[in-house]
Protein backbone atom coordinates (compact mmCIF):
# COMPACT_ATOMS: atom_id res chain seq x y z
CA UNK A 1 0.00 0.00 0.00
CA UNK A 2 3.03 2.35 0.48
CA UNK A 3 3.14 2.87 -3.17
CA UNK A 4 -0.12 5.04 -2.92
CA UNK A 5 1.50 7.33 -0.71
CA UNK A 6 4.91 7.34 -2.98
CA UNK A 7 3.30 10.97 -4.29
CA UNK A 8 3.39 12.62 -1.24
CA UNK A 9 6.41 10.88 0.26
CA UNK A 10 8.34 11.91 -3.23
CA UNK A 11 7.31 15.81 -2.21
CA UNK A 12 8.40 15.64 1.16
CA UNK A 13 11.60 13.95 0.94
CA UNK A 14 14.22 16.88 1.71
CA UNK A 15 11.70 19.81 2.82
CA UNK A 16 13.26 22.05 5.37
CA UNK A 17 10.40 22.59 7.79
CA UNK A 18 12.34 25.20 9.50
CA UNK A 19 9.81 27.22 7.87
CA UNK A 20 6.29 25.40 7.96
CA UNK A 21 5.26 28.81 5.69
CA UNK A 22 8.21 28.12 3.17
CA UNK A 23 7.61 24.74 3.24
CA UNK A 24 4.27 24.82 2.58
CA UNK A 25 5.11 26.72 -0.85
CA UNK A 26 7.83 24.60 -1.82
CA UNK A 27 5.06 20.95 -0.88
CA UNK A 28 2.62 22.80 -3.56
CA UNK A 29 4.94 23.72 -6.35
CA UNK A 30 6.12 19.91 -6.26
CA UNK A 31 2.45 18.23 -5.87
CA UNK A 32 -0.03 21.22 -6.25
CA UNK A 33 -2.69 19.94 -4.41
CA UNK A 34 -5.21 21.09 -7.65
CA UNK A 35 -3.45 19.37 -9.67
CA UNK A 36 -3.79 15.63 -11.46
CA UNK A 37 -1.43 13.95 -9.93
CA UNK A 38 -3.21 15.25 -6.77
CA UNK A 39 -6.83 14.79 -7.70
CA UNK A 40 -5.56 10.84 -8.74
CA UNK A 41 -4.04 10.47 -4.94
CA UNK A 42 -7.56 12.04 -3.62
CA UNK A 43 -9.71 9.21 -5.34
CA UNK A 44 -7.13 6.43 -4.09
CA UNK A 45 -7.02 7.70 -0.29
CA UNK A 46 -10.99 7.82 -0.86
CA UNK A 47 -11.46 4.41 -2.03
CA UNK A 48 -8.97 2.77 0.56
CA UNK A 49 -11.16 4.75 3.58
CA UNK A 50 -13.73 3.46 2.10
CA UNK A 51 -12.52 -0.28 1.86
CA UNK A 52 -11.77 0.26 5.53
CA UNK A 53 -7.74 0.04 4.49
CA UNK A 54 -6.94 2.97 6.01
CA UNK A 55 -7.57 5.27 9.49
CA UNK A 56 -9.43 1.92 10.76
CA UNK A 57 -9.36 2.13 14.39
CA UNK A 58 -11.09 4.42 16.76
CA UNK A 59 -13.92 5.83 16.58
CA UNK A 60 -15.10 9.59 15.07
CA UNK A 61 -14.52 12.74 15.47
CA UNK A 62 -10.79 11.23 14.85
CA UNK A 63 -10.37 7.42 13.16
CA UNK A 64 -6.88 6.49 12.24
CA UNK A 65 -4.38 4.07 11.25
CA UNK A 66 -0.54 3.79 10.43
CA UNK A 67 0.15 2.75 7.36
CA UNK A 68 4.31 2.29 7.76
CA UNK A 69 6.79 3.35 10.27
CA UNK A 70 9.72 5.39 9.33
CA UNK A 71 11.55 3.47 7.43
CA UNK A 72 14.07 3.75 4.09
CA UNK A 73 11.19 3.06 1.70
CA UNK A 74 8.90 5.59 3.61
CA UNK A 75 12.49 8.57 3.41
CA UNK A 76 12.16 8.20 7.04
CA UNK A 77 8.71 9.46 7.60
CA UNK A 78 6.21 7.70 9.30
CA UNK A 79 2.82 7.62 7.41
CA UNK A 80 -0.20 7.48 9.32
CA UNK A 81 -3.90 8.31 8.11
CA UNK A 82 -6.55 9.99 10.05
CA UNK A 83 -10.00 10.54 9.20
CA UNK A 84 -11.73 13.80 11.18
CA UNK A 85 -14.47 16.18 12.10
CA UNK A 86 -13.93 17.61 15.38
CA UNK A 87 -10.70 17.51 18.18
CA UNK A 88 -7.78 15.12 18.47
CA UNK A 89 -5.44 14.78 20.90
CA UNK A 90 -2.56 16.86 21.91
CA UNK A 91 0.56 16.12 20.38
CA UNK A 92 3.92 17.33 19.90
CA UNK A 93 6.29 16.69 16.95
CA UNK A 94 9.53 17.12 17.78
CA UNK A 95 10.94 16.69 14.25
CA UNK A 96 8.11 18.61 12.93
CA UNK A 97 5.06 17.26 11.20
CA UNK A 98 3.81 17.70 7.40
CA UNK A 99 0.35 17.41 6.46
CA UNK A 100 -1.86 16.58 3.38
CA UNK A 101 -5.43 17.19 3.81
CA UNK A 102 -8.14 15.82 1.95
CA UNK A 103 -11.81 17.54 1.46
CA UNK A 104 -14.59 14.35 2.27
CA UNK A 105 -17.74 16.60 3.60
CA UNK A 106 -18.54 19.86 3.69
CA UNK A 107 -16.05 22.71 3.72
CA UNK A 108 -13.13 21.26 5.84
CA UNK A 109 -10.36 23.32 7.47
CA UNK A 110 -7.58 21.56 9.26
CA UNK A 111 -6.56 24.15 12.16
CA UNK A 112 -8.35 26.76 10.47
CA UNK A 113 -7.21 25.58 6.88
CA UNK A 114 -8.37 25.04 3.93
CA UNK A 115 -7.58 21.04 2.01
CA UNK A 116 -3.93 20.84 0.85
CA UNK A 117 -0.41 20.96 2.43
CA UNK A 118 -0.12 21.83 6.25
CA UNK A 119 3.28 21.86 8.03
CA UNK A 120 4.49 22.18 11.28
CA UNK A 121 8.21 23.18 12.29
CA UNK A 122 10.15 20.93 15.20
CA UNK A 123 8.42 20.91 18.63
CA UNK A 124 5.32 22.52 17.50
CA UNK A 125 2.28 21.09 19.16
CA UNK A 126 -1.43 21.42 19.12
CA UNK A 127 -4.49 19.69 19.63
CA UNK A 128 -5.61 19.17 15.40
CA UNK A 129 -8.95 19.77 14.67
CA UNK A 130 -11.19 19.55 11.82
CA UNK A 131 -13.80 21.91 11.47
CA UNK A 132 -17.28 22.39 8.96
CA UNK A 133 -17.08 18.96 7.28
CA UNK A 134 -15.12 15.80 7.48
CA UNK A 135 -11.84 15.11 5.89
CA UNK A 136 -9.07 12.84 5.43
CA UNK A 137 -5.38 14.12 6.51
CA UNK A 138 -2.02 11.93 5.55
CA UNK A 139 0.52 12.76 8.52
CA UNK A 140 4.19 12.60 7.64
CA UNK A 141 6.38 12.31 10.63
CA UNK A 142 10.51 12.44 9.83
CA UNK A 143 12.08 9.46 12.29
CA UNK A 144 8.15 9.17 12.97
CA UNK A 145 8.61 11.53 15.86
CA UNK A 146 5.60 12.47 18.01
CA UNK A 147 4.68 12.59 21.57
CA UNK A 148 1.36 12.35 22.82
CA UNK A 149 0.76 15.18 25.85
CA UNK A 150 -2.26 15.03 28.71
Amino acid sequence: MIETFLPLIEAARGVDLADPAAAERELVRRLDPAGPVAARLADELRKLLATGAIANRGEMPVKWGRVAKATEQSSGFSIDVVHMNGVGPMHRHPNGEIDYCIPLSGDPRFDGRPAGWVVYGADSRHAPTVSGGEMLIVYLLPGGAMEFLT
